[in-house]
C-alpha cells in the first residue's frame, strides 16, 4: 500500500480518537469534579503518529462558593470514598444531598462512607443545620455524627480507572486506598471541572483542521495512484 495513504490513514485514526476525547472533555467542562483526559503520542518505525494511550489529568479544579452546606470540595489530592452497588468508588464531586433514609449521598445514590462506622453510610438529620469541619467531621446540634472518609490512592493515574464522568474505582479490585492525611474539606464550595472550555475549543478546531488535511492527502494519493496506473496502461 502507498506510504502516503498509510500515513494519512493512521493520522485520521489518531485524530478521530482525539476528537472523541475532546468532545467528551468539552461536554463535561461544567460537570463538578470532572477530570479531563489527555493523550500520549508515540512515533513508530514508520513515523506514524499514533495515540498510544489516553490518561486522566487529576490536577485540581477551581473552587466555587455555593453557600450550600451540602456542597463540599477537597483541597488536596484526596477523594471522597463512597458506597456503590459494585463496591467502593471515589469522586471529587462533592455535591451531596440527604436521602429519604437520612443518608448523605451523591446525585446517583452512592452513600458517603463514615470513617467512624467502618465505612457504613453517614447518617444525618435533614431538619438540623449541618457543619462539616476541615477534617471531614460532621456535626449537628453540637454532636459529632461521623467523619467523611477521604481516601488518597497512590499514583491515581496507575491505580484508578474511570467509571462514567466523575467516579473512579481501583484497578485492583482487591486493593484498598489509604486514608488521606493532608486533604482539607471545604464546606459550602464545589470543585469545578479541570477542563478549560476555551482551550478545549481551540484544540478541537485544530484537530478538525488536521483531520481535513489527512482526508485531502488520501484524496490526493488516490488520484496520483489512478494517474500512475493510467499512464502505465497506455501503449508506448
Amino acid at each position: 500500500m502507498d506510504q502516503l495513504l498509510i500515513t494519512a490513514a493512521s493520522g485520521i485514526k489518531a485524530r478521530t480518537d482525539s476528537l472523541d476525547m475532546l468532545a467528551n472533555n468539552m461536554a463535561n467542562s461544567g460537570t463538578a469534579g470532572f477530570k479531563g483526559d489527555r493523550e500520549f503520542y508515540n512515533l513508530y518505525e514508520q513515523a506514524l503518529p499514533v495515540v498510544e494511550r489516553q490518561y486522566t489529568d487529576f490536577s485540581q479544579g477551581q473552587f466555587v462558593a455555593t453557600g450550600n452546606p451540602l456542597n463540599v470540595a477537597l483541597n488536596g489530592k484526596g477523594f471522597f470514598a463512597l458506597n456503590s452497588p459494585s463496591g467502593t468508588v471515589y469522586t471529587r464531586a462533592g455535591n451531596f444531598h440527604v436521602s429519604t433514609a437520612n443518608e448523605l449521598e451523591t446525585q446517583e445514590g452512592y452513600t458517603v462512607r463514615n470513617v467512624l462506622d467502618n465505612g457504613h453510610p453517614l447518617k444525618v438529620d435533614p431538619k438540623q443545620n449541618i457543619q462539616i469541619a476541615k477534617d471531614g467531621t460532621v456535626r449537628q446540634g453540637g454532636q459529632d455524627l461521623g467523619q467523611i472518609e477521604i481516601a488518597q490512592p497512590s499514583s491515581p493515574s496507575d491505580t484508578l480507572k474511570k467509571l462514567g464522568s466523575t467516579y473512579f474505582a481501583l484497578v485492583d479490585k482487591n486493593g484498598a486506598a489509604p486514608l488521606s492525611t493532608d486533604t482539607e474539606v471545604l464546606q459550602g464550595q464545589i470543585e469545578q471541572s479541570n477542563v478549560p472550555a476555551a482551550d478545549s475549543a481551540v484544540k478541537l478546531v485544530s484537530v478538525m483542521r488536521q483531520f481535513e488535511m489527512m482526508q485531502k492527502a488520501i484524496s490526493l494519493g488516490t488520484e496520483m495512484n489512478k494517474q500512475a496506473i493510467s499512464e502505465v496502461a497506455k501503449p508506448s
